[in-house]
């Protein structure tokens, strides 16, 4: 494997290992071209998402509209159940003309709401060939450039200075960002398309899987303040919630000592659930921006712009609430609603 690398390496390097500015360059080159298909990436994602969440919207409106006609129909009915010796006089409510009317705007409204049905249709379908790009086009060459800076760092340690070693820090630094990206996108496009299937969940037990998963550092603590609740609902979902809130609560924290707070509240038909941390904080004109995707107000190297805008879309989709309080340099909490 690494004499295959090595004769790749050659192709690139007339004279081998010696010039390792060239070499350097080289993998620059490629790292841009990337770059660029990302950002073309995250452009389109970013209008589909857009375009979705109006549509949704829309959707909403109209399932309120129908709501209302269906209540007149329901006054209507009842109307027509009159006792037989009461009369109605010429100039009373119609309610043949009305029934009509009504029915009239009950199939515009289903004409309307198969439309935007089949622009949501069209919307996802883009969404899952965008995630199948990313992940067939970009994430294969990722892996090998990576693979190939360790080797060539394993094989040559010794020879490279101080200077060589930081830009190789700095190329596997930016390879593993875009990989980070990369996983980001392929979830954020599985939310609408995998479909849910509700069952018992017990919250602590997720929570514990979820911190034998992602990456915790020694002066990371997370705390779960009193027994969490067992709550019906679906588990991937549920885990991509938790995971993107505890990992953002992590990832931003500048603490000597970082604690993250996992607490909840129980009220007559849901659950208010917590998740604090004494991290950066978040500014006020941010606080509205925070959960629109690829936005990101932090130069660390796992900021990707995408965790919160899952989490924004998992809520939206349980028809549940979030919100947060945050002061900058104290830390953040987020709450969010878990209908019993």
């Amino acid at each position: 494997m690494r004499s295959l690398l090595k004769r790749q390496i050659a192709k690139h390097l007339k004279n081998g290992l010696n010039h390792m500015d060239q070499f350097l360059e080289s993998i620059d080159n490629s790292y841009k071209n990337y770059e660029d298909q990302i950002a073309i990436l995250q452009r389109a994602m970013k209008i589909s998402s857009d375009e979705l969440y109006e549509a949704n919207q829309k959707l909403r409106d109209e399932a309120d509209r129908l709501k209302e006609v269906n209540k007149n129909l329901e006054f209507i009915l009842n109307s027509m159940s009159l006792e037989s010796h009461k009369i109605v006089k010429e100039n009373d409510f119609n309610t043949a003309d009305y029934i009509k009317q009504q029915t009239i705007e009950i199939v515009k409204i289903n004409l309307q709401r198969e439309e935007l049905l089949k622009n949501l249709e069209k919307q996802n379908q883009s969404l899952n060939e965008y995630a199948h790009i990313v992940s067939h086009d970009l994430k294969s060459p990722l892996r090998s450039i990576h693979t190939l800076i360790t080797f060539i760092r394993e094989d040559n340690d010794i020879q490279f200075n101080e200077k060589t070693i930081k830009y190789f820090t700095l190329v596997q630094e930016k390879v593993e960002k875009m990989d980070h990206l990369i996983d980001g996108i392929l979830t954020y496009s599985k939310i609408d398309s995998v479909q849910v299937s509700k069952e018992i969940i017990d919250l602590n037990d997720l929570i514990n899987n979820i911190t034998g998963i992602i990456f915790i550092p020694s002066n990371v603590k997370i705390s779960i303040e009193k027994e969490l609740p067992m709550i019906q609902a679906d588990k991937f979902r549920t885990q991509q919630l938790f995971q993107n809130l505890i990992s953002n609560a992590i990832n931003y924290n500048d603490k000597p000592y970082g604690l993250v707070q996992i607490d909840y509240e129980e009220l007559n038909d849901h659950y208010i659930i917590s998740i604090k941390d004494n991290g950066v904080g978040i500014e006020e004109e941010n606080k509205k921006k925070v959960f629109q995707i690829f936005q990101s107000f932090n130069s660390t190297a796992k900021s990707t712009g995408i965790g919160l805008s899952i989490v924004r879309k998992i809520i939206e989709n349980s028809n549940e609430e979030i919100w947060l309080e945050s002061e900058e340099n104290i830390g953040t909490t987020f709450f969010f609603t878990i209908h019993k």
